[in-house]
């Protein structure tokens, strides 16, 4: 990605010397009300090269200058180059990488036996990690009309990248959160999206059981310059006001939900996927979670404008542990349709009707699904008009 010279930024940029990265603390990225935007980012005609053809907004560049310079400095388990990468023939549009590396390097997942399994300090945390992973913080301006002030949350890298500028977002480590989402953190997630200039910037959270590595709360962000089937799929409304959908398209079905408008709406979108969250961890269901640029809800298409933000959430069987003869492990990004492929053997072998069946093994039996979206839908009822 084309990373341009702006000197009036603060620098993201680790200094020199190792020494003093710990010294020089923790820069701040404030943002305000009005670089979120909802409307107007989409996919060039021409998909070539995207990464450089589109413009950087001031998110971008922070991200993908202090994330350049940590590669370049050694800070992950591995160099991320140019992924091969492909589209699976077939009716889905599957987009298929191959990352080697990810499959040998990254490190082992955490002992987890239980979606609401607490937080334990003895285990790896985000509290562990090296000074100079970490980008910056994020920091919302206050809004002038009262609303509620975002936490601060720090922006570090993976350093197990599925793709380029593959980050974490983190609410203060030190608060010792378990792999639970909360309010504030989706916030930051979705926020982050509309700061991005890039429609294929993408935020992720996977539950504890949805193959989480790590209990500690994070959400996953990453670039990815393809479009992908979630963006336009269709979808029937569950709720008469229209706060709840069900995506019915493959890979696989799961419940949107939508808004266009980054102040109440986003709130009140917030607030509902929070509470849906709640429901699926209080009954041990694990999940997954998507957020990505998208076209409004209902009879869509792949190429639909890009006229707001979807979150699609994955009620799943639970999965400890990572399933090692698999070409890919069924989580965030799968589901939404990209898959980081771990052998160049499966790679090449791999069809859309394969990685159906791999991802269609992870859902929910009928029956427990039909419960999920009537207590999901009866949430939604709850809410005041």
């Amino acid at each position: 990605m084309a990373i341009p010279h702006e000197s009036s930024e603060a620098s993201y940029l680790l200094p020199p010397n190792k020494e003093d990265w710990e010294e020089r603390g923790i820069p701040d990225f404030v943002y305000g009300q009005e670089e979120l935007l909802a409307e107007g980012i989409q996919w060039p005609r021409n998909t070539a090269d995207v990464l450089r053809a589109l413009p950087l907004s001031r998110f971008d560049f922070a991200i993908c200058s202090a994330w350049r310079q940590r590669m370049e400095l050694g800070l992950f388990r591995y160099h991320l180059g140019e992924l091969q990468t492909q589209i699976l023939p077939g009716a889905v549009g599957f987009v298929a990488q191959l990352n080697v590396e990810r499959g040998i390097q990254r490190r082992r997942p955490q002992s987890i036996r239980s979606v609401r399994q607490a937080y334990d300090p003895e285990q790896f945390n985000f509290n562990k990690i090296r000074p100079g992973e970490i980008l910056f913080r994020l920091h919302r301006e206050p809004n002038p009309d009262g609303a509620l002030q975002q936490e601060d949350i720090l922006v570090m890298i993976n350093v197990s990248p599925l793709e380029w500028g593959h980050v974490l977002l983190v609410p203060e480590p030190t608060r010792g959160l378990p792999q639970r989402l909360l309010p504030g953190a989706l916030r930051a997630g979705v926020e982050a999206v509309l700061l991005s200039l890039h429609p294929g910037f993408r935020v992720g959270f996977n539950s504890l059981g949805g193959l989480a590595s790590v209990n500690h709360l994070h959400l996953h962000g990453y670039y990815l310059a393809h479009r992908l089937p979630v963006e336009g799929a269709p979808s029937e409304p569950l709720d008469p006001r229209g706060h709840l959908y069900l995506l019915q398209a493959l890979p696989a079905p799961g419940f949107l939900f939508y808004t266009s408008n980054p102040g109440p709406d986003l709130e009140a979108l917030v607030s509902r996927v929070c509470r849906a969250t709640d429901y699926l961890t209080d009954h041990e269901i694990a999940h997954n979670l998507f957020v990505t640029r998208g076209a409004p809800p209902g009879e869509t298409s792949p190429s639909s404008a890009l006229t707001g933000v979807r979150v699609i959430l994955w009620a799943r069987k639970s999965s400890f542990g990572i399933k090692e003869g698999e070409a890919f492990n069924v989580a965030l990004c799968e589901l939404a349709g990209h898959l980081p492929v771990k052998t160049s053997q499966d790679f090449t072998s791999l069809t859309e009707a394969a990685a159906l069946i791999l991802i269609q093994n992870c859902l929910l039996p009928p029956a427990q699904t039909e419960e999920v979206r009537a207590a999901l839908v009866a949430l939604v009822a709850q809410e005041k008009q």
